[in-house]
């Protein structure tokens, strides 16, 4: 999924384990948390929707 951050920044993200097993849906328009990989920072995991 494609994420836009507040500060006009693409990362690119999936869901987490969590999330899959939990079978917590991510709709367009939705904000969530997203954890950055600090190596490679457009690549992240959703780890929290609001």
């Amino acid at each position: 999924m494609e994420i836009q951050c507040d500060n006009d920044i693409t990362v690119r993200g999936v869901l987490s384990g969590r999330m899959k097993k939990y079978r917590i849906k991510v709709m367009v328009g939705d904000r969530v948390q997203v954890s950055v990989s600090p190596y490679d920072t457009s690549h992240g995991l959703i780890t929290y929707r609001f």
